[in-house]
């Protein structure tokens, strides 16, 4: 390691856990995030910072006003231009670190795409705002022996867990209710969840669960990983409370048991069609909505919404939306698949 990088990461080195040796790997390592919000751009600050040498990062959206008070690579003038997350953050990481690769891809990451999106990087990380993505990023780690680290927050409390596939639980293990052969395997999204967007968010809590992420991917990257760095760890910054829990494998867990890799086939993920003019419609499978509760959500987050028992109709200008209480909703004002996709993932949850 030359003198200038050598005092680049002079703090980080004498950490003996690291040492020079630790800070060559990290050099020589890479990985993908996909998602790019408030856990995405912290993780990616972090191991930038950290000298990790290639980056790829995968999303979807565009910065907006609302996300500046948390998605720590985004400023001002990124919103007003409406850039996508991806470039702009592609922009900031190359002027924090020159010497890291940075590659910024604006994507939505699905059973057709996955496989070049994330192909060749030897560890994935979670970034996501939805239960359909993770569970994608889970069977294409758990098919190919790839770990991955599973993080999600939502107003004051997140959790992260790394996967190591034939080693660890993986997330169809954690949330899928019925792992039996031939039953539905719903999981836990399948309900009307909080997300940031009906429920908020904190930006602490963000930079907390993506410090634990952070770690956990260096301890992977340089080969310093135990096996007590598996378990599931949750922390809510307004109360304190903090837990950690080893996850058992399930025996007939539909992914890491059984190779019933439904998202990565495509089997599982809500099927986008056009129609009519300017309007996308999202058919989502195994899904009974709360339409009353999903509509008090939403007024609470400052939403108008109108409803009966069939439906609900609310607005984010520009565009509109209809939701069915089979989980099926139309999308008005964009022919975009992934605009469509990112409103409901946004408002919906998985």
């Amino acid at each position: 390691m030359d003198a200038q990088r050598n005092e680049r990461y002079s703090r980080q080195i004498l950490f003996a856990e690291i040492g020079a040796a630790g800070q060559e790997r990290l050099g020589a390592s890479s990985a993908v995030i996909i998602g790019c919000g408030a856990l995405g751009t912290a993780l990616a600050n972090l191991l930038v910072r950290a000298g990790l040498g290639k980056l790829r990062i995968v999303d979807r959206d565009f910065v907006e006003a609302s996300n500046l008070q948390r998605q720590t690579l985004f400023e001002e003038a990124d919103a007003r231009e409406a850039l996508p997350k991806a470039v702009a953050a592609e922009r900031r990481l190359a002027a924090i670190n020159s010497e890291a690769t940075i590659e910024g891809v604006v994507d939505d990451v699905t059973p057709a795409n996955v496989h070049e999106l994330l192909g060749g990087f030897p560890l994935l990380l979670d970034g996501t705002d939805n239960f359909e993505t993770r569970l994608l990023i889970n069977d294409y780690s758990v098919s190919g022996g790839i770990p991955w680290i599973y993080a999600a927050v939502v107003a004051s409390y997140g959790v992260t867990m790394t996967i190591r596939p034939g080693e660890t639980a993986c997330l169809a293990c954690l949330i899928e209710l019925d792992s039996e052969p031939g039953a539905s395997e719903e999981s836990v999204a399948a309900g009307t969840e909080p997300t940031c967007d009906t429920a908020g968010v904190l930006g602490p809590a963000a930079g907390v669960i993506a410090s634990m992420e952070a770690i956990s991917a260096i301890k992977l990257l340089i080969g310093k990983f135990e096996a007590r760095d598996d378990r599931l760890i949750s922390y809510d910054v307004w109360t304190g409370q903090y837990q950690a829990i080893q996850v058992p494998r399930r025996a007939n867990c539909r992914a890491c048991a059984r190779h019933n890799f439904r998202y990565l086939n495509g089997e599982a993920q809500p099927h986008v069609t056009m129609c009519g003019r300017d309007s996308v419609q999202i058919h989502e499978r195994r899904r009974r909505l709360d339409l009353p509760a999903l509509a008090r959500s939403l007024v609470a987050a400052g939403s108008e919404v109108r409803h009966n028992e069939f439906l609900l109709r609310f607005h984010v200008p520009p565009y509109e939306l209809t939701v069915f209480s089979d989980g099926r909703t139309i999308v008005k004002g964009t022919r975009n698949p992934a605009v469509a996709r990112s409103l409901y993932a946004r408002y919906l949850g998985a």
